[in-house]
């Protein structure tokens, strides 16, 4: 199987599971066991995608500068500060790191 295959057979995939998605009754998706697991794996797929965004380097795991950018930002999130706050201030922290050397 070429690369071309895999990415039509999964193109046809996901296609045809969100077309499922509309045969679902609403009262399903209405009901608050649904509702509750939807929000819950939200979380948690984000939370996956900041690891490994944090953490992954290819096939690596990398300790670097990232890890106290996220600590801070997290930090300043508790803090209930400004998003663009959180955002430029990991960016500093990993910044200045990285320009010290530390975790390059």
């Amino acid at each position: 199987m070429t690369l071309w295959n895999a990415v039509l057979i999964a193109s046809i995939l996901a296609v045809a599971l969100k077309t499922l998605g509309y045969l679902v009754p609403p009262r399903f998706l209405e009901a608050p066991r649904p509702a509750r697991i939807a929000d819950l794996l939200t979380v948690a797929l984000l939370a996956a995608l900041v690891a490994v965004q944090t953490l992954g380097a290819g096939q690596a795991v990398v300790v670097d500068a990232r890890i106290p950018a996220l600590a801070v930002a997290a930090g300043l999130l508790v803090a209930r500060a400004p998003f663009l706050v959180v955002v430029a201030a990991a960016a500093l922290v990993a910044a200045l790191l990285r320009l010290w050397g530390w975790a390059a």
